[in-house]
């Protein structure tokens, strides 16, 4: 197996890291508003999950 000759800077590492952080995050469509929240995730706007009320939103 390879071995490094010399050792990756704390900088250079988290360059490397840091490049992913870039893309905005993916948005699913609720059916009952429209609304646009994280998948896999409670809908913030009606406190909606997986068609279950799970939160009580004070509209």
């Amino acid at each position: 197996m390879a071995t490094p000759k010399r050792k990756h800077s704390k900088q250079r590492s988290r360059k490397r890291r840091g490049a992913n952080r870039f893309q905005a995050p993916q948005l699913s469509k609720d059916s009952t508003d429209g609304t646009l929240f994280r998948p896999h995730r409670v809908n913030p706007a009606n406190g909606m999950y997986r068609g279950r009320q799970v939160l009580d939103i004070e509209v």
